[in-house]
């Protein structure tokens, strides 16, 4: 794996998970969602700062990695392409905590949660094309945003004025 290339995919993970904490950040504490009904099934708070990075790291990793084979087999059209699905799913994981904690709109977060869960599909269907085995272990992310998926439409429905 070439340094320039996991530098730049970490570089890219991190400014997602910087993007989406700003807006979580507070209000994990705030009157809002301390408020809001919750599944018996929302994982501890402690979690999420365990999940999140190990889930970053797989993205930036198998990312670099994927990248780096479709250039040294001279794919650059398909990098291109795998390029454009990381950087659309990386923006579509930072604005779920934007509409979420910030704009306090439940049902969008929870369409936002499958959105970013059908991207998340896409991209380790892309990266486990190139790389095989070596990318099996990005599945563990679309499985996470699935999870987050089904809680937030769950949050949305019991909260639902």
């Amino acid at each position: 794996m070439r340094m320039k290339t996991i530098g730049v995919t970490a570089a890219a993970v991190a400014a997602t998970s910087l993007a989406g904490g700003a807006a979580s950040g507070r209000e994990v504490d705030s009157q809002w969602y301390v408020r809001l009904r919750k599944p018996s099934y929302q994982p501890p708070r402690q979690a999420f700062p365990i999940v999140w990075p190990l889930l970053y790291g797989d993205i930036a990793l198998v990312a670099a990695d994927t990248i780096d084979r479709l250039a040294d087999g001279s794919h650059d059209d398909t990098a291109r392409r795998f390029c454009a699905a990381l950087a659309l799913n990386l923006g579509l994981n930072a604005s779920w905590s934007w509409v979420f904690f910030n704009r306090h709109r439940l049902g969008l977060a929870a369409l936002t949660a499958g959105v970013l869960t059908a991207s998340s599909v896409d991209l380790t269907r892309r990266a486990v094309a190139v790389r095989q085995r070596r990318a099996a272990p990005l599945a563990a992310y679309p499985a996470w945003c699935a999870f987050a998926t089904v809680l937030s439409t769950h949050i949305w429905w019991i909260n639902r004025h």
